[in-house]
């Protein structure tokens, strides 16, 4: 299904365009397709194992600060719902990823059927990249919006997770059910001070391809 899905994402890139790639298996096989397909493109990507993979590739990799426009970016995630909101748990590179998210016309998710439910259910943590001294604060905060807030733990500095910004990861557990407005709580986790971005990714993607044993169903809101 991974397979599919990168072949159907191909269709959705222009020769000689700048794109972006996330990290993950999915986006491993989009590679290797666009070296067949013989497109010519430059990638930009948050994910070191994907920059790795293009050049071995023969892809041309550009670096983020350099661009401020590219044409699509792909990406993979934990969960994501009908309205396209999504959330990602695991890299603790979602700043970066958004970045990319931002400067996309198109920001296309790749993922599985078992990765879509109608509403966002929050089966995974939230992830924010904070600042170190901003932790207790930020957890004060996070158990006032009714979140449990966890450190990454890690045998780097102060027994913490870091992550590429040098900042805390913090994971942060909701239960779906208490969450009425996705949209109010994504804004008051980015307005806590100390916190540079979330996991949550809201009203950024356009599409979503979706495979399944079926074939490719497509999401898709206009943003």
């Amino acid at each position: 299904m991974k397979k599919a899905c990168a072949k159907e994402a191909l269709k959705y890139i222009k020769d000689k365009s700048i794109i972006g790639l996330g990290g993950g298996s999915t986006i491993s096989y989009l590679v290797s397709y666009i070296k067949e397909s013989g497109l010519e493109v430059e990638v930009v990507t948050p994910s070191f194992k994907t920059e790795k993979l293009c050049i071995e590739n023969g892809l041309k990799v550009l670096p983020t600060w350099a661009v401020d426009s590219i044409s699509v970016a792909f990406d993979g995630c934990d969960e994501v719902d009908n309205d396209l909101v999504a959330l990602k748990s695991g890299g603790g590179i979602h700043t970066k990823e958004k970045i990319i998210a931002s400067m996309a016309d198109e920001y296309i998710l790749l993922v599985d059927e078992s990765k879509v439910s109608s509403k966002l259910e929050f089966k995974y943590p939230i992830v924010l990249e904070i600042l170190p001294e901003s932790k207790s604060l930020v957890e004060k905060n996070i158990k006032a919006l009714g979140g449990k807030p966890n450190m990454r733990s890690s045998s780097a500095k102060d027994g913490f997770a870091i992550s590429d910004n040098g900042l805390f990861l913090m994971d942060v557990e909701f239960d779906g059910k208490d969450i009425g407005d996705i949209c109010k709580l994504n804004d008051s986790l980015k307005r806590i001070v100390g916190v540079l971005d979330t996991s949550l990714f809201y009203n950024i993607a356009t599409k979503a391809l979706v495979a399944s044993e079926n074939g490719i169903r497509i999401i898709e809101c206009e943003r």
